[in-house]
């Protein structure tokens, strides 16, 4: 395995969920606004998917990104769908608030990987892409076609991906997924670089991903980046848990006791949510999404904030952290 391309000024990225609007309609300017922010405050690690907003995220970070030289960010986008216009009363019931008039299709073949990057690039006004993401290859997008969907990309995304990253087309490429299982099953019958793992290693929600996920990556030397490290904006006092608006049970009750030892130490669950994931060896980087400037000056100010070490051994005490979970030193 080859060493992250992700270096130490690219632990904290921006990702593309809330840009694709999906919790608010976000207007072309107010996307371009946390954008600038972004780039104000020194953020040079861009992460977005044709799946958010229906190919909008992907044109908006493209129309961002190209007036910037390009050396000088890291840029991720994903692959796993295909995208047809269709007259707006045809556009799919989706997550997203104010998609563009496309329907898609899940499709890992070699043949439509390749036309999925080809339409990223053109989307993106860009040359190349650094990182690409098998995206949602995994049960809770497939359902009970997971099995028939991973033979697809075993024959296809993961030989094709890995042949461009040995070409120098791409610099890395991995699994972006909500699930543990995927990301294990790709290590198994492919070389993948570095993966995005959303929402299974989270301040409130780690076990599993310690006991399963990191010792596997560790052991194959695949890299990995956070996404929905808030839980989709649970941490953070949102009514929501994963995208979904069912809360776990327990969970609310969990939120409230760590949010009451972090105030005691004059932090947020949020910045302690963000250094919490960054003190794991496996995470490179992780890459929260913003859904206006004042948010992305948050995660900055969280990236860089003292937070007493007491705070974590006061949680690992209450039982409120696993115990074989890391913490910020």
């Amino acid at each position: 395995m080859s060493q992250s391309i992700l270096q130490k000024q690219h632990a904290l990225g921006l990702g593309g969920v809330a840009i694709g609007t999906a919790f608010e309609k976000i207007s072309d300017e107010k996307a371009h606004d946390i954008l600038q922010a972004a780039w104000d405050l020194g953020i040079r690690h861009f992460d977005t998917s044709p799946w958010y907003g229906l190919t909008k995220s992907e044109r908006r970070f493209g129309e961002f990104l190209q007036t910037k030289p390009r050396e000088s960010f890291i840029l991720s986008t994903k692959v796993g769908r295909l995208f047809t216009p269709v007259p707006e009363a045809e556009v799919p019931p989706t997550m997203w608030k104010d998609p563009l008039s496309f329907d898609y299709r899940h499709d890992y073949t070699a043949d439509a990987i390749k036309r999925s990057l080809e339409e990223s690039l053109n989307r993106l006004g860009l040359d190349t892409i650094d990182i690409i993401y098998v995206h949602d290859l995994s049960e809770d997008q497939v359902g009970d076609r997971y099995d028939f969907f991973m033979e697809q990309a075993r024959k296809g995304a993961f030989k094709v991906l890995s042949q461009l990253r040995d070409e120098g087309v791409i610099q890395a490429w991995g699994m972006g997924v909500n699930k543990i299982q995927p990301i294990l099953d790709c290590i198994e019958s492919a070389d993948p670089d570095i993966c995005l793992s959303a929402t299974q290693y989270s301040l409130l929600d780690h076990e599993d991903a310690c006991d399963r996920l990191l010792p596997a990556v560790e052991k194959a030397g695949v890299h990995l980046v956070s996404g929905a490290a808030y839980n989709s904006g649970f941490i953070a006092g949102r009514n929501r848990y994963n995208y979904k608006n069912v809360i776990p049970k327990g969970m609310t009750e969990k939120r409230d006791r760590m949010a009451a030892v972090a105030k005691k130490y004059d932090t947020t669950l949020v910045h302690a949510a963000l250094q919490f994931v960054l003190a794991a060896d496996a995470f490179a980087a992780i890459i929260p999404g913003a859904s206006r400037p004042s948010q992305v000056e948050d995660n900055v100010a969280a990236w860089k904030e003292p937070i007493p070490a007491e705070f974590w051994k006061e949680l690992k005490q209450e039982g409120l952290i696993y115990e074989k979970a890391q913490v910020p030193a």
